[in-house]
């Protein structure tokens, strides 16, 4: 479900901080991030955890924008070939990093159009909306969007291809832990399933799952801001 994707590319945009910022790994592509530029990635990455669920045409995403958002979900949905197919593969993961670091440095209002979008799909995914209320559901979802591009507005947004990149593929790990899989290596047409969660937004989803993810969200943010020997503290059992 929408809050479990969005907590699952937090937690991962959180895991990687430290991974993405080591010269030795990544050479000049690694990055330095201020606390800023982790917290904006946080939302980006959350936001972005919830992107390959554009393929499907009646889903809550489907209903972020009103009618912008299922026109387009509809049209993707086709042209991917249905639900949990090409959207749901590393090759889509790689693809809208790469898309979204090329207009985060060279066509900065393509950028915070995306932004827009991308943030509006993570609070439609975590629920901060009127699901249900129209048009008020949609104008809510604008308005919120609009005032996180504003405050992100001036942030190097250097990193939003790591962020976007590593939400999109924590989606894609989620839903090949339920029954039905997803064709990762798409367009080869094998699906990946180890169904350890039995049923979308069953039992095992919203008792283990969501607390698990959000505990380790509440631990690696601390450790953010406050440094490993706080977190180290706070789960000393």
């Amino acid at each position: 479900m929408g809050k479990t994707h969005a907590l699952s590319g937090a937690l991962a945009w959180l895991a990687a901080v430290p991974v993405i910022a080591q010269e030795g790994l990544l050479g000049d592509h690694a990055v330095s991030l201020s606390a800023e530029q982790v917290a904006a990635g946080a939302v980006v990455c959350a936001g972005a955890a919830i992107l390959p669920d554009i393929d499907h045409h009646n889903g809550r995403i489907a209903n972020t924008f009103g009618p912008i958002t299922h026109h387009m979900c509809k049209g993707i949905g086709k042209l991917s070939g249905g639900h949990r197919q090409a959207t749901h593969s590393i090759l889509f993961a790689v693809a809208m990093g790469l898309a979204m670091d090329y207009l985060a440095t060279h066509y900065v209002y393509a950028w915070w159009a995306c932004l827009f979008m991308i943030v509006g799909l993570g609070l439609r995914g975590i629920g901060l909306d009127f699901e249900g209320k129209e048009p008020q559901s949609a104008l809510a979802d604008c308005a919120l969007a609009l005032v996180a591009v504003w405050l992100m507005h001036n942030i190097d947004m250097s990193f939003v291809g790591f962020a976007v990149g590593l939400g999109c593929f924590a989606h894609v790990v989620g839903d090949c832990l339920t029954p039905r899989g997803c064709p990762v290596f798409w367009p080869l047409p094998y699906r990946i399933d180890v169904p350890v969660i039995p049923k979308t937004d069953g039992k095992v989803e919203r008792w283990v799952v969501m607390p698990v993810l959000t505990l380790g969200v509440a631990v690696l943010a601390v450790r953010s801001v406050l440094g490993d020997t706080t977190a180290q503290w706070l789960t000393r059992g």
